[in-house]
């Protein structure tokens, strides 16, 4: 679907949408004044304002992902169209920053939003040089105090350029990611950057990975990609439709580098290894067309000027008729200029990504939500219709025998809901299973590391192991009804319900201790343990002692954060997988229940009664990953937590100190390993107990969230009718020699209606052209 092709289907819906909804706030004023309080229309006005909302309001996020000096700020300032978020020169992104789209009239603003605040700080407000300052004042400022303030994230309100002439996209925001943050262990810095992919690979509609063209095989980037798509494939398959490469900084070509169709080509086979299907690859040169926009747009400052007539302006240079190079005015290249950037090729595939799926997705959702409300105001015309042509002691005898299906109904719903409750109590158990399975599995790794330190016959027998990075059998104990098994454990672990955590580790902590105490040979001395016991380290200064625990404490870290990241994507894609059957499963078995009450009136009154179907539209449909930070925000209010997270870390936030243990002994300064594993062992049962605590009080909020929607769908639906049938009495009562003439209202009414649902359809047919 064309983005043009997209605003004309808003349009048309948002349009329909706002008759409807005039057409039925006529129909109950009409009755309002005949004594009719219409409470029955008031769900199904609600319904059509819901739809108009959610076109108006809806989000659709784009996630830039890199690692450093990739180029990612001016990327995205190239998007929005101005110099707005700081270059890397200056800063990297500390913490997620949403550029949310506004009209070109409303001023732009920077907002950081702090841990257990509700309502965010206004940084700056004005014009995109005043808040890049800002900006990067406060970036500055948050790194040397360590984010005293708890800042989760920023928000920046301004125009996007890429999207200014498409208001169906008023919610569009670009998601600027944090790379590795200062503070973050220099050995492993790709945990950040690996928990904000998965993470955007659950919720945003695209993903774009921005690479720097002079070191797209870096270290980092390559870590990245290992770790990402590890045990992945099908995830990453399902997905390769909205994940995008952005080859960047492709200007900074020279003549006798490869040309960039074969540095492409090269990505693609690496990305392929790596195990992405089919890459997609973009070149761009962000900083060129930044300049060529601000150009265009006449908001380029004399030293923007001065940078693209310096760096780009020579490429464009024309020969006149004396053989002289001539360069055009910037103004006068800056068009092709804009186009050779790469960024116009870039933003149209990602918007058309965006409305081909998600766009589609809300589209349709609200056409169904629009529908459902308008079979609803024809089926309660006929009905009133039917019961004018029903004797008045026959109609009695049909709204008495439609209370008591109704009461009978609303015992079935009753049903439902202890079935609901059964498989909710399921996936509590299947969650908690999962931690469980993290936590032994962590416990098990670390001990292994710390094991063979302790034991030197193990470190030489396993060396060159080591060395190959080889995985070894990690021990965890399995909790049995009446015993406890000790098994040893492949480093991917599956568990009930068909997960699989791996517990891989990026190098071995033997290595980095050993080089702290002895220049990097091969195992520790004997000497330098207890002579009783070998998990007693001796060094002779508080300096060594100092740099083992603080190897210690890097080593297990990113480690333990990097499994837990890994195991809360699974439990999340689980549990997000499960809440759709769950939710499948209300809505078929009220569904029925529905039906069956349709079913009755129809056959009862002898006119059509159409189905009231139960829905859970998309944009009603938050996921998981919002759940969880909800949630956190609120338990942190509530409990007056006084946590320190670089941002959010999900279940289980970050903590770095996992604190080995130093005693001075006479001349010695002793590091006992036992309480040193203990320590984090303990750590390690926290975390895990706060976030068993914290999903358990998630998943019962949201399936008792999914089953409420519905249960209201089917009571609305039966008080409707109730309320009909309660004023359709009264007017028989009062107005029967009238009946011709309401019955003839009444059909008007529907003539009218019938153009909508022609309408309706029409738009309908027209949108499943394009059904992806």
């Amino acid at each position: 679907m064309s983005s043009e092709q997209f605003q004309a289907a808003h349009s048309n819906i948002y349009n329909l949408g706002t008759h409807l909804l005039q057409y039925l706030q006529e129909i109950r004023q009409s009755r309002l004044s005949e004594g009719d309080d219409t409470k029955g229309l008031q769900s199904v006005e609600n319904d059509i304002t819901t739809a108009l909302t959610a076109l108006e309001k809806q989000k659709y996020q784009v996630a830039v992902i890199a690692a450093m000096k990739a180029g990612k700020s001016t990327f995205l300032n190239s998007i929005i169209g101005v110099d707005v978020l700081a270059s890397e020169t200056a800063a990297c992104t500390i913490c997620r920053t949403d550029v949310l789209h506004i009209p070109a009239d409303q001023d732009p603003r920077l907002l950081e939003y702090r841990e257990g605040k509700r309502k965010p700080i206004v940084i700056a407000e004005g014009k995109e040089g005043e808040i890049q300052q800002k900006f990067l004042d406060r970036t500055r400022e948050i790194r040397e105090t360590g984010n005293s303030d708890n800042t989760i994230r920023f928000e920046i309100e301004h125009p996007i350029e890429a999207i200014s002439g498409i208001s169906s996209l008023a919610g569009f925001t670009l998601v600027d990611t944090p790379g590795p943050n200062e503070w973050e262990s220099a050995q492993f810095n790709t945990v950040e950057l690996k928990r904000t992919a998965l993470e955007a690979l659950r919720t945003c509609n695209a993903i774009l990975f921005v690479l720097n063209y002079a070191s797209y095989k870096d270290n980092a980037v390559s870590e990245l990609f290992k770790d990402l798509v590890e045990n992945r494939q099908e995830i990453l398959e399902s997905e390769k439709g909205k994940i995008y490469f952005i080859l960047n900084k492709v200007d900074q070509k020279t003549e006798k580098d490869k040309d960039i169709d074969e540095v492409i080509q090269d990505l693609k086979r690496e990305l392929s290894n790596f195990g992405f299907p089919n890459p997609m690859i973009y070149p761009a040169s962000s900083r060129q067309g930044l300049l060529a926009k601000l150009i265009q747009q006449g908001k380029a400052t004399e030293s923007q000027k001065k940078d693209f007539k310096k760096f780009f302006s020579a490429r464009y240079a024309i020969e006149n008729e004396d053989g002289d190079q001539v360069i055009p005015a910037p103004h006068k290249i800056a068009p092709q200029a804009l186009i050779d950037s790469g960024i116009p090729t870039i933003q149209s595939t990602v918007i058309e990504t965006i409305t081909k799926n998600a766009g589609w997705n809300l589209l349709s959702d609200a056409l169904a939500k629009i529908d459902k409300a308008e079979k609803t105001i024809e089926s309660l015309l006929n009905a009133q219709i039917g019961g004018w042509n029903t004797k008045l002691e026959e109609l009695k005898q049909i709204v008495e025998e439609y209370r008591r299906r109704s009461e009978s109904a609303k015992e079935k719903v009753e049903a439902v809901k202890e079935s609901v409750n059964n498989k909710e109590k399921e996936l509590i158990n299947r969650f908690n299973q999962g931690i469980a399975e993290f936590t032994e599995g962590a416990k098990s790794k670390i001990q292994d590391e710390i094991d063979r330190i302790a034991n030197p016959r193990i470190n030489k027998s396993t060396n060159s192991e080591v060395n190959q990075k080889t995985e070894i059998p990690t021990r965890t104990e399995i909790p049995s009804n009446d015993m406890n098994l000790a098994l040893t454990l492949p480093n991917t672990v599956p568990i009930l319900g068909g997960f699989s955590f791996s517990f891989r580790v990026q190098r071995s902590l033997i290595e980095d201790v050993n080089k702290a105490l002895n220049g990097g040979s091969s195992n520790i001395k004997d000497s330098q343990f207890q002579p009783y016991d070998s998990y007693i380290i001796r060094v002779n200064t508080q300096e060594e002692a100092d740099k083992i625990i603080e190897i210690i404490n890097n080593f297990c870290s990113p480690h333990i954060e990097n499994w837990w990241t890994d195991t809360q994507d699974k439990l999340v894609r689980y549990g997000t997988e499960t809440r759709e059957e769950l939710v499948q499963k209300i809505q078929n078995d009220i569904q029925n229940i529905s039906n069956d009450l349709s079913n009755f009136l129809g056959e009862a009154l002898q006119v059509e009664i159409n189905v009231n179907p139960i829905q859970f539209p998309s944009f009603e449909f938050s996921g998981i990953d919002e759940k969880v930070k909800n949630q956190q925000e609120i338990w942190k209010r509530k409990k007056g937590e006084d946590t320190r997270t670089g941002g959010n870390k999900g279940c289980c936030e970050s903590n770095k100190d996992y604190v080995a243990r130093t005693t001075k002994e006479n001349h010695f300064y002793e590091i006992n390993l036992h309480k040193t594993s203990d320590a984090i062992k303990q750590i390690i049962n926290n975390k895990a107990s706060s976030s068993r605590e914290l999903l358990e009080q998630l998943i019962k909020k949201q399936i008792a969230d999914d089953f409420r929607k519905a249960e209201k769908q089917i009571n609305d639906y039966i008080k409707k009718f109730q309320d009909v049938f309660d004023s359709l009495l009264k007017q028989r009562e009062t107005k029967e020699a009238e009946s011709d003439e309401i019955i003839n209202n009444l059909n008007l009414q529907k003539e009218k209606l019938n153009e909508y649902l022609q309408e309706l359809k029409s738009i309908r047919e027209s949108l499943n052209t394009w059904k992806p």
